[in-house]
């Protein structure tokens, strides 16, 4: 008896032990259990659009009209730097990714995002959206070996400033955060400054943490007391961004 039912797979092993023998055959006599499944998530108040599911492609170099010469910039870094404090909010209220650094994003990158989830999404009950804008930010670069000096150089690559907490890319529909965490999770690991996968509730619970953490500190000579007292002469080595964020963002 035991050698048999060491044999018997794990999925029968839950037979009665009150077993009958007549002859050559066995005789088993099937019990069933009780399992308590987790209850399916509700999708009912999730629409998928029927138009466009997967992300659109965006232009590498941005149109002007006839006539208009592109323009040129300088650097800029006012731009990625900072907090971002529009577009830091998902508008699904589902997931997506945010930027926890500021950085510039060029073509290269936006398409890797495009076809890195349109490739594995599910478009019947998945759809994703962009939340940043193309490229339209000019770089310029002078050529290889060039001497000082002769103006500007031409405009070589667009790109898009991101700032820190900005929503990259949403992705909704009917799906869970255990089905979408990897497919955003190869994304946001290539993109050249760190990246987060989020959903709403994670979203909340960063917001309650920060404030958590913020009402809890005992320590009163915070970076932001020394920088509104002047304590040490800090105002002499401060930077400008120090006297907004106090040392959150750089």
């Amino acid at each position: 008896m035991a050698l048999l039912t060491k044999q018997i797979p794990r999925t029968l092993t839950a037979l009665s032990r009150s077993s009958s023998f007549s002859g050559s055959v066995w005789s088993w006599t099937p019990v069933l259990g009780m399992k308590n499944f987790a209850t399916p998530p509700n999708f009912r108040d999730i629409e998928v659009p029927k138009e466009r599911q997967k992300l659109r492609f965006l232009e590498k170099v941005p149109q002007y009209p006839n006539g208009v010469r592109a323009p040129k910039m300088t650097k800029r870094i006012d731009l990625i730097r900072g907090e971002e404090e529009i577009h830091n909010q998902l508008i699904h209220k589902q997931y997506g990714i945010i930027a926890l650094r500021g950085g510039m994003l060029r073509w290269g990158h936006l398409e890797m995002v495009r076809l890195g989830i349109g490739r594995k999404m599910d478009t019947n009950r998945m759809f994703a959206i962009w939340r940043i804008d193309p490229p339209w930010k000019p770089r310029t670069k002078k050529g290889q070996g060039k001497r000082m000096g002769g103006g500007k150089g031409s405009i070589d690559h667009y790109v898009t400033p991101v700032k820190a907490g900005r929503v990259i890319v949403e992705l909704g529909g009917k799906c869970t955060f255990e089905e979408v965490y990897p497919l955003l999770e190869v994304v946001a690991h290539k993109l050249p400054f760190p990246a987060l996968v989020v959903s709403q509730e994670l979203l909340k619970q960063r917001k309650a943490h920060e404030e958590l953490l913020e009402q809890e500190n005992q320590n009163r000579y915070t970076f932001k007391y020394l920088i509104q007292n002047n304590l040490m002469g800090c105002h002499r080595w401060a930077r400008k961004i120090d006297h907004e964020y106090y040392g959150k963002y750089y």
